[in-house]
Order: structure tokens, then C-alpha cells, then sequence
């Protein structure tokens, strides 16, 4: 039976960068490309980024057997530590990684997450 789990990460970024370029790495590292077709071969996730002072905050909500768990964390720690994603038609986002951890499931995502362990 799948779980779902949180994850968080602190980058450093350009103001200027595409905010969506690092949960697209994730995406790549757990998926094989951010555009497929469902459903995700390792884990249902979802990622979301916001900027808070000089830090962009990158969540990721990802539902898998318990077993697997650690499996996804470190496909995510990869994908952010890797520092960039390069555009389809233009030049890379860069980052710098700064953190990442578990963390816990916010009440403002039970929702997502139910839906994400098929629940």
C-alpha cells in the first residue's frame, strides 16, 4: 500500500529563474522526463516551489510503498543537488542547493496527498 511523504528543499536562485525548472528535475530524476503520460513509474509526487526572501523553498509531496521510500528521497536529493535543468529551447536554470529534508504533510495538502496514495 502506497504512503505519502513530504520532502523539502532550500535553494539558492536567481530572482529572475523559472521557478518550475527544479520540481522538472525532480520529475526527470523519478519519472525519466517531466512530460510522460501517468501514471509515475516510481512514485505519484507532485512539487511546488515559492521564493521566501532570498530562497526558493521546493516541496515535494510523493506517495510510494514504505519500502521505497528512501529510494525517492535520494532520486530527489540527485535531482536538486545536480544544480541545473536544461530548456528545451533555451538556456539552463541553475540553482545551488542549500538543504533538503523530510518533512511532515501540511493539513493544506491532506488532500493532495490522499490523492496521490490513490486513497
Amino acid at each position: 500500500m502506497r504512503l505519502a511523504f513530504a520532502h523539502e528543499a532550500i535553494l539558492a536562485m536567481d530572482p529572475l529563474a523559472d521557478l518550475r525548472a527544479p520540481g522538472a528535475a525532480v520529475t526527470m530524476a523519478l519519472c525519466g522526463h517531466w512530460d510522460h503520460n501517468p501514471p509515475c513509474p516510481l512514485a505519484s509526487h507532485h512539487s511546488s516551489a515559492d521564493r521566501v526572501g532570498d530562497e526558493v523553498r521546493v516541496r515535494t509531496l510523493f506517495a510510494v510503498e514504505p519500502e521505497l521510500e528512501d529510494t525517492v528521497r535520494q532520486g530527489i536529493d540527485q535531482a536538486l543537488a545536480g544544480g541545473q535543468l536544461a530548456g528545451q529551447d533555451g538556456p539552463a536554470t541553475r540553482w545551488q542547493l542549500r538543504s533538503s529534508q523530510r518533512s511532515v504533510i501540511r493539513n493544506n495538502e491532506m488532500d493532495l496527498a490522499q490523492r496521490l496514495s490513490g486513497r
